[in-house]
């Protein structure tokens, strides 16, 4: 049985996938891409020497967005089910939501002064966190083992 529909996961996998759509694009876009979208000076400078090194990280982190995606729209029922669908879901959310909070300790440690980086991507990566955490808490009865 699939399970309803569920706009929050439907969102949250929406943002998964526009996140994976842009590391694609800073692969596309190269090292001025890298720095605008706060990869820092390494990796732009990595990209700039011909390395494929910031390539290979950035592809990576795009596949496992996108594999994000797919588990929020298995749990809203628009893809069929996956594997460990509740665990994969928890943990999503998990990462979404400790993300976007460790921008608590980096306002305390330097006395409530973050780079625009730090403050508009934590906030960014906490609605992500939400939209999943929400979606998952939605869905949770639907998501139980395959009868």
């Amino acid at each position: 049985m699939r399970p309803p529909q569920n706009p929050a996961l439907v969102i949250g996998g929406l943002l998964s996938i526009a996140a994976s759509l842009l590391h694609i694009g800073c692969i596309i876009g190269g090292p001025e891409w890298y720095r605008f979208f706060g990869a820092g000076d390494a990796m732009a400078t990595m990209a700039e020497q011909g390395s494929i090194t910031p390539t290979l990280l950035t592809l990576g982190i795009a596949a496992i967005l996108a594999i994000w995606a797919a588990y929020a729209f298995s749990g809203a029922g628009l893809l069929p089910r996956l594997p460990l669908l509740r665990t994969g879901l928890v943990v999503i959310s998990a990462i979404y939501l400790l993300r976007g909070l460790a921008l608590i300790p980096a306002l305390i440690i330097n006395g409530g002064e973050v780079m625009p980086f730090v403050l508009w991507s934590s906030l960014i990566v906490l609605v992500y966190g939400v939209a999943h955490a929400v979606g998952t808490w939605t869905a949770w009865p639907h998501l139980g083992p395959r009868r």
